[in-house]
């Protein structure tokens, strides 16, 4: 299936879209690791289930917990669409914002630059 520009295919456990480079999370991995965090499992015993580092499942949970009233939750819909929106605006390359260093790559693939 083809979705904004971006290829997908189905995931066999349940069915939800998967990212074919395997790089991104699927609605499907956030909602598996939303409920293995209301079941007490650790970051490590999620990635080992779902076939991610533990690394993986501790920044997803990281950047997309919702504080409420103090305590920290997890909510798969919410991080889907966070996700969604910031590929809708991606980070803008260093040789495109910093001239200085443009030019230097530059100079240096042509042979020209000299070390500093």
């Amino acid at each position: 299936m083809v979705s904004g520009g971006r290829r997908y295919a189905t995931n066999d456990v349940q069915g939800a879209a998967k990212p074919l480079s395997g790089r991104y999370l699927s609605l499907a991995e956030r909602e598996e690791i939303a409920l293995l965090l209301v079941q007490d499992y650790s970051l490590r015993e999620i990635g080992r289930r779902i076939g991610r580092s533990a690394s993986t499942i501790s920044r997803e949970v990281r950047r997309n917990a919702a504080t409420l009233g103090g305590l920290s939750s997890y909510r798969a819909t919410v991080a889907q669409l966070h996700a969604e929106r910031s590929a809708l605006h991606p980070k803008t390359a260093k040789l495109i914002k910093n001239s200085a260093l443009r030019l230097y790559v530059e100079e240096k693939l042509a042979g020209v630059a000299q070390t500093p």
